[in-house]
């Protein structure tokens, strides 16, 4: 197996021909996230799965540091063996899902909102940019970094800036305490009304799921809650959540945490009934609003998450300039995650899979990938610019 050094110098060297030759790179790791961003045409892979292995771990210190080939699975069992977890929930999407991937993507799972999302927990990264050179940026603590902290800006790439080589993450303990609460009965707008005002006291919410659950008879109007934090604090939030929700005409139960743990597993891996396209000609798009956003008056499936602040729809490439316009009227953006199994690719390509940014920050992002990567190799336009 080659080493580190022998990696990275094979990296830059492809790297600088490619340059040199006016070729592109796409960078990949397990593939889990292929369908995610704009389509990729013909640039050349190069898989980053060699790379792989965790370089140090200080339980204590509450730091880990993992070359980018990693997979995922690993790192979490690596954690959890030490009562510790990825607080974010990086979701997967397939066994083959590695640490860079996780961090490229920038996509988090159902905590997202009460704890932060992947740039959050991003202390230290290095990589390779269009020149062939390995760069380091921040380091191993939280307060390392004088000026604009550039380590933050792979989560989220796509692989756009440099081959991502390892990264140095903020780990957490695992709740001490955890309870999944189900309310029925409780339609879209009362729901946000609650999670509202729920958010502004003193309640230990770490994740929140609304869906219209079409797998029960008659359909039903569901709002799943996620308590976590001490025992105490769990324990006295639930009377205080079972009145509300009664106070508006739902029904209330605590979930069984051996069936609730899958099901906030399949939440965040996309695995949940909602997320079977309904219709052959329909994708999945994400809305990202702010959480007192009200209800989408859409006549399209919904999932709603984050305490509101993203909402999951099924509807058509050609709804995209709807969508956005509404997106934008919010305050938010809607992108195209899934194209639909009719339309494949090409649905990204008249829908756009992002909400273009404004000009000013069109120049900014075309001038910071211009400093990364003068030549070009990793614009494959995955993300959109």
């Amino acid at each position: 197996m080659a080493s580190f050094d022998e990696l990275t110098s094979a990296w830059s060297a492809r790297i600088r021909e490619a340059a040199a030759q006016g070729r592109q790179l796409r960078l990949r790791g397990g593939g889990t996230k292929d369908f995610y961003g704009a389509p990729l045409g013909s640039a050349e892979l190069l898989d980053t799965r060699p790379l792989s292995g965790i370089l140090s771990y200080e339980p204590s210190e509450l730091v880990v540091t993992a070359l980018a080939g990693t997979p995922l699975a690993e790192l979490e069992a690596a954690l959890a063996a030490q009562g510790q977890a990825l607080a974010f929930e990086p979701p997967h999407f397939g066994p083959g899902a590695t640490v860079g991937g996780a961090v490229a993507a920038g996509l988090a799972g159902p905590a997202r909102a009460s704890v932060g999302g992947v740039r959050d927990f991003v202390l230290g990264a290095r990589l390779i940019n269009g020149r062939g050179e390995l760069l380091t940026f921040g380091g191993q603590v939280m307060k390392n970094v004088a000026g604009y902290d550039v380590s933050r800006l792979v989560a989220g790439s796509l692989g756009t800036l440099g081959v991502l080589v390892d990264v140095s993450l903020k780990v957490l303990p695992v709740a001490v305490s955890e309870a999944t609460l189900r309310c029925e009965g409780v339609a879209q707008q009362t729901a946000l009304d609650l999670l509202n005002r729920w958010g502004g006291q003193p309640l230990p919410l770490n994740a929140s799921c609304w869906v219209h659950d079409t797998t029960t008879e008659p359909a039903e109007d569901m709002l799943f809650i996620r308590l976590r934090g001490a025992a105490a604090a769990v324990e006295a939030a639930v009377p205080r959540l079972q009145a509300d929700v009664q106070a508006v005409g739902g029904r209330f139960s605590r979930m069984d945490p051996a069936q609730a743990g899958p099901d906030w597993q399949a939440c965040r891996e996309q695995t949940l009934p909602f997320f079977t396209p309904p219709a052959a000609d329909l994708c999945l798009w994400r809305m990202s609003l702010p959480q007192t956003a009200p209800a989408l008056e859409l006549p399209w499936p919904a999932l709603v998450e984050w305490h509101g602040a993203q909402r999951w729809l099924w509807a058509p490439a050609s709804a995209a300039g709807q969508l956005r316009a509404l997106a934008q009227q919010l305050g938010g953006h809607a992108t195209l995650l899934r194209a639909s199994q009719a339309g494949g690719e090409a649905d990204k390509r008249t829908a756009g899979v992002f909400t273009p940014l404004p000009p000013v920050q069109q120049r900014i992002q075309r001038e910071l990938q211009q400093q990364f990567d003068p030549s070009g190799v990793f614009a494959t336009a995955r993300a959109g610019v």
